[in-house]
């Protein structure tokens, strides 16, 4: 039982068409046949995830080009997407998602912050609109009614990813160092999970303020808890100061192991000379996959002198999503959106990617890879690709 729960020139046309710097339109009652489609999108424009909605939305419109091959548009109809800054704040998210409601629309996507994703899904329950989260990882979005789906990974895939780092022998004491937030504790719950499994671990959990600066007395206690492997789940403008603070406090000569997802490309240089002693699980980089649709990728934003970055393919898959909801369904009928995507196996620019109908769990591949400094650059090196079987959550029922 279902738990209800040669592009560029074109690429560049589709981001005027899809509103780019417009204001909102309000979503026609009774549309007409040549009307646009009316999408909101609720996302970081500011705030602590900003860097993560921009690479968001530029993917979004790359993968609505992708997929209506350029036209921006389904059945005569175009695209029009209508950009709502949510600052990173629930509460705005919120007054956004409502605003949008109200005036009609019937497909909302975004969200990069796990938190405002679980504020944002019961508002599409209620309201019977279709929403696409983003970036946002925490297990819960999965699963959590029939109008949520995700365009990205979850906490637990990012863990299964590390699980080999993780899983150097029972009697290990593993710490989760993370942010105080439904990202970092949605971490915590799936490594206790998945070492649980494993069998003789023990987990612990450091949890530091999404306000704090001062990283020191967190890296103190790391060290206190004579910690074996620390898995590390952080996001945000942040990271820089608590690796500095990690490796000031010697946490790497303390702790035989450190994994931690692998950031943003604007990151790297944060590591430094930690980069070769940290273990890397990695959502996507753009030299990982090998299909056509990451090679279209990065082929158009090269022709920008662009890179894809962490969070683009999320965007590109919420934007594919978007154009099979409308071409097999219909803006004006949600549940014929909603069947459209249940079920849908596609390529997406990380690779074979499935919506699990049960649960709207989006399985997909993941990575292992190595940060290599050379000259002063910084690149990434490919070490494993795991299938997506091999990563799928459990299933929520």
């Amino acid at each position: 039982m279902k738990r209800w729960y040669k592009l560029a020139a074109l690429v560049a046309g589709v981001a005027t068409l899809a509103g780019v710097g417009a204001s909102a339109r309000v979503a026609d009652a009774a549309p007409t046949a040549q009307a646009p489609i009316q999408v909101g999108v609720v996302y970081s424009r500011t705030g602590l995830l900003a860097s993560y909605g921009a690479q968001f939305v530029q993917g979004l419109r790359y993968g609505i080009a992708y997929s209506t091959k350029g036209s921006g548009a389904v059945n005569g109809r175009k695209i029009e997407l209508t950009l709502v800054d949510d600052g990173t704040d629930p509460v705005k998210a919120v007054a956004g998602a409502k605003d949008l409601i109200g005036k009609g629309y019937k497909i909302i996507t975004g969200t990069t912050s796990s938190g405002i994703a679980l504020q944002l899904a019961p508002l599409a329950d209620q309201n019977k609109v279709l929403y696409i989260s983003g970036p946002a990882a925490s297990d819960a979005v999965t699963g959590v009614n029939k109008n949520t789906f995700r365009a990205g990974r979850q906490s637990y895939q990012d863990v299964l990813a590390a699980s080999s780092y993780l899983g150097g022998g029972a009697g290990k004491n593993v710490t989760v160092f993370a942010q105080d937030s439904a990202f970092g504790v949605g971490n915590f719950l799936a490594v206790n999970q998945v070492m649980g499994n494993l069998g003789g671990q023990k987990v612990n959990r450091i949890l530091v303020p999404l306000s704090a600066q001062d990283f020191t007395p967190f890296a103190q206690q790391i060290k206190q808890q004579r910690t074996d492997l620390l898995f590390v789940a952080w996001a945000g403008t942040t990271a820089p100061a608590m690796w500095r603070a990690l490796d000031q406090q010697g946490i790497f000569s303390s702790v035989d192991k450190i994994v931690t997802g692998l950031d943003q490309r604007v990151s790297y240089p944060t590591y430094g000379p930690t980069a070769s002693k940290i273990s890397f699980l990695s959502h996507y980089v753009s030299n990982a996959p090998k299909n056509k649709v990451n090679d279209f990728l990065v082929n158009a934003m090269k022709k920008r002198g662009q890179v894809p970055d962490l969070f683009t393919p999320d965007g590109f898959v919420a934007g594919q999503m978007i154009v099979r909801a409308l071409t097999k369904g219909s803006v004006s009928d949600v549940s014929r959106m909603i069947t459209a995507l249940e079920g849908w196996s596609f390529t997406g620019p990380k690779g074979q990617q499935t919506i699990r109908p049960s649960d709207h769990a989006m399985l997909q591949p993941m990575f292992q890879v190595k940060l290599v400094e050379a000259g002063g650059k910084f690149s990434t090196t490919v070490t494993k690709r795991l299938r997506a079987k091999y990563t799928a959550p459990p299933e929520r029922r």
